[in-house]
């Protein structure tokens, strides 16, 4: 839990990190940063298409509707964090000269976002509209 707390203090101060090992090459920090941003468009595309959901698909069942939307979104939270988290993870392991981290976090959002095209694929064939 200190670890996590440590990390989340990183996320606003990243200046600390230059107080942790050797200064990778900079190629390494500008690729983790491209990640990070790639990790931040994701979200906003989960974020936008949360919104598309609930806004332009006004004929599907609320629920439906409302619960697409919701993992959409929630997803694009969760990415968002997640970016920052994993940048700084990758930064302070490249730094230590250490193995970069892994993390399921790819995986469970490809299902997030697999469910909910399923979801829209069932929509699509049984047209559940309210």
């Amino acid at each position: 839990m200190r670890d996590v707390g440590r990390s989340v203090r990183l996320w606003l101060s990243p200046q600390r990190l230059r107080e942790e090992g050797e200064t990778p090459d900079y190629r390494f920090s500008l690729a983790n940063e491209r990640t990070f941003l790639a990790w931040l468009r994701t979200g906003l595309a989960l974020v936008g298409g949360g919104f598309a959901v609930d806004q332009f698909l006004p004929d599907l069942r609320w629920g439906v509707r409302v619960g697409m939307a919701l993992v959409l979104l929630g997803a694009g939270a969760l990415c968002a964090l997640r970016a920052v988290n994993h940048w700084v993870r990758c930064e302070r392991a490249m730094r230590r000269g250490e193995d970069l981290p892994v993390s399921r976090f790819p995986a469970v959002l490809s299902l997030a976002v697999g469910l909910v095209a399923l979801a829209m694929v069932l929509v699509v064939l049984f047209g559940w509209t309210g």
